[in-house]
Parts: C-alpha cells; sequence; structure tokens
C-alpha cells in the first residue's frame, strides 16, 4: 500500500535541523535567558537585515503583530478597517478585538484584494487599510498606496504567508505603516510553536510596540501604559535564528514544486493556475488552483492518497462569530469571493515533497477529468 502523499509534514519539518535547535535550547536552559534577551534581539536583526527595514518587533504570533499593529496606527473603537473576505480568522478578529469594525472589500480572482473595491468602501470612518497577502502572492500594492495617499489612511499589511514575497523589488510587509507576520509551524518561516512579529520603519510605532509586548514596562520599576504579553520567547526565537538560515532554499524548492505543477498541469482545461506576474515574486506558502468539480476532485484524490485543503471554504462573514456580533452580509456582494470558495483547491507544494509525488498528483488530476 503506498504512502499517503501529504499536504504537509511537520514530522520531518520538525526533524530537520534538530541537532542545531537541540544545542540552542540547550544553551538557553544553561544561560536561563527565557523571555527577551539575546535570541530575540539577534532575530529582530536578522529580519531587519532580510527585508531591509528599520525595525522589527519580535512577538508570539501573527495575531498579536496584526492588534498592536492596529493599536499603533491609531485604530480604536467605532473605527472601520477595510480588508478581504477570504482570508484566515486572524485578520478580521485583530480588528474586531480592538472594537472596530471589519469593513470587507471584494477581491480579484488571485484572491487578493482588489484595490477598486476598496475605494469603494472608504467612509469617514475608515481608519486603515489591511490588504492580506495570501499564499505567498503580493497585494497590488502600487495601487494600494496611491489610494492610501489619496484618502491619507494608513495601510497594515497582513504579511503571515508571504514572507520573502516581493511586488517589484520591494518585500511584502514593507510598503505600508506597518507589516504583520506569523511564524506559526504551517508557515515557510516556522517556529516550533506560535510565534510572530512586526515590522515597520517608524521609530516611535517600534518602541511603543516593544513596550506593549512586555506588558507596558519600560523598566523593572516604571509602567508607561497598561500592555500585554506578546513578546516572544527566547527558545522559538532560537529556533526561528536556526530556521532562517534554510529560508532561501525552502523557497526555492517551493517555487520549485510550482513550476512542476504549471509544466505539467497547463493543458487541463477545467483548471485554472495561479498567476505568474512578472511585477511579483511569489514564495507559496500554497498552491491553489481553481477546479471545476473541485469537491468531487478532491474526494477523488484523497481516496488516491493525495491529500488537499481548500483556503478556505468559508468567508469570514458566513462564520457564526461575525453573524452573531455584525449580522449577515448578502454573498452576492462578494462575486469573486464566491466563485473563489466554490472552486479552489490547494495542492501539496511543501518543501519535502517529491518530484515523483507532484507528477502522480498531476497525472491522477488528468485522469480525472479524462474519465468524468
Amino acid at each position: 500500500m503506498p504512502n499517503k502523499i501529504p499536504y504537509v509534514n511537520l514530522i520531518k519539518q520538525a526533524a530537520l535541523d534538530k541537532k542545531k535547535i537541540f544545542n540552542s535550547i540547550s544553551k538557553i536552559f544553561l544561560n536561563g535567558n527565557f523571555i527577551l534577551g539575546d535570541e530575540v534581539e539577534k532575530f529582530e536583526k536578522q529580519i531587519c537585515k532580510i527585508l531591509n527595514i528599520k525595525y522589527c518587533v519580535a512577538l508570539n504570533s501573527g495575531t498579536d503583530a496584526l492588534v498592536l499593529g492596529l493599536l499603533l496606527i491609531g485604530v480604536k473603537r467605532g473605527d472601520e478597517v477595510i480588508t478581504p473576505p477570504n482570508s484566515f480568522v486572524a485578520s478580521t478578529a485583530s480588528i474586531v478585538h480592538l472594537g472596530a469594525k471589519p469593513v470587507f472589500a471584494d477581491v480579484k480572482e488571485d484572491q487578493n484584494i482588489h484595490p477598486f473595491e476598496i475605494e469603494k468602501k472608504i467612509t469617514k470612518k475608515t481608519k486603515a487599510i489591511m490588504p492580506v497577502h495570501l499564499s505567498g502572492r503580493s497585494c497590488e500594492m502600487d495601487v494600494i498606496i496611491k489610494i492610501s495617499k489619496k484618502y491619507n489612511i494608513p495601510i497594515i499589511e497582513d504579511a503571515a504567508q508571504s514572507i520573502g514575497s516581493k511586488y517589484g523589488d520591494k518585500y511584502v510587509g514593507t510598503f505600508g505603516e506597518v507589516g504583520c507576520f506569523s511564524a506559526h509551524p504551517l508557515k515557510n518561516l516556522n517556529a516550533i510553536g506560535d510565534a510572530g512579529y512586526l515590522v515597520t520603519n517608524n521609530r516611535q510605532i517600534a518602541k511603543k510596540a516593544k513596550q506593549l509586548r512586555n506588558h507596558g514596562i519600560e523598566n523593572r520599576n516604571n509602567i508607561l501604559s497598561f500592555g500585554y504579553v506578546s513578546r516572544m520567547d527566547s527558545l522559538q526565537a532560537g529556533v526561528l535564528n536556526i530556521r532562517l538560515r534554510n529560508l532561501k532554499s525552502v523557497i526555492n524548492k517551493r517555487r520549485y514544486n510550482a513550476s512542476l505543477y504549471f509544466k505539467f498541469l497547463k493543458k487541463i482545461k477545467n483548471i485554472i493556475l495561479p498567476l505568474e506576474r512578472k511585477k511579483e515574486y511569489n514564495t507559496y506558502h500554497t498552491f491553489v488552483i481553481r477546479a471545476e468539480k473541485r469537491n468531487k476532485l478532491k474526494n477523488y484524490l484523497e481516496k488516491k492518497k493525495i491529500s488537499t485543503a481548500i483556503h478556505y471554504p468559508n468567508l469570514i462573514f458566513e462564520q457564526p462569530a461575525y453573524i452573531k456580533k455584525f449580522g449577515k452580509i448578502k454573498l452576492n456582494a462578494f462575486p469573486n469571493s464566491k466563485m473563489l470558495k466554490n472552486s479552489i483547491l490547494t495542492l501539496p507544494v511543501n518543501q519535502f515533497i517529491k518530484k515523483r509525488q507532484i507528477l502522480k498528483i498531476c497525472r491522477e488530476i488528468n485522469f480525472f477529468y479524462k474519465n468524468r
């Protein structure tokens, strides 16, 4: 019986650099520096160097990065923040946690927020625009920046899925006032638990974020504000400092895997492959196709021991939590989001998958459509 082709492979990922990671953890145990400290500072400096940005603040999750980022650009209760409805729940939840209202703008066929839909949703209450760089692909940032400047509304980027992705010659997460990243185990740059970070070129935002992540403490005896417990611990920072050495190779392997899908699926008329634009550098956190008879294809691949996923089967405003708080929204008002949620399918693209496994996936997809 052949082994199942996994969508992700956290076991192999955990085993990668195991000895180096254990050595790093041992050093932290010996020096007793568990909270903040040298490993965290080293991580922040490395991120600044990679992204060519002035400040990085290491946090305990991408969600906390969004919450603190929104707070520090002035979002408060009663304000509105424009964001897409097809993201992971954290994007919207971070807005709701501050007492603000998420205002959804429909997306383009590439799953990312449509700039012209953003402009339609701007009101006097709009205090921020939150584009989400889904699947490792950048949003259309040049147009979004023009809208931001036209209405004097700050941008906070949700780049949780897109470390290393570019739009033009600039990294995602560095276009807005604040960029927010996740280092969850499923991300291309991954910890062995929860972790995240925000980046900015604004010195005051960085300074305030560092205070707020640690209870609002300036030093042991002075508390400048009532903050949070949002700091990244030294253990996760130590792991990330090791994983950063492999980030380029991880991205290159995912891009290579994506190129195989493009090569061997391009002739199938029943699917639409992700767009490849010259201006974008996609890191393929996920490889998302649009497929006719999506659910039947997914079930067929499952029977053939091929794991797939859907990112995401339900829009945020369809979730019980949203309906309970804000009421129902008509799905037909978001035609692209509606179309995508019923047709998208995520194929395995992780860095541990073998070429022969991708070829098997492509053969099975070909077979499915030829015999239906």
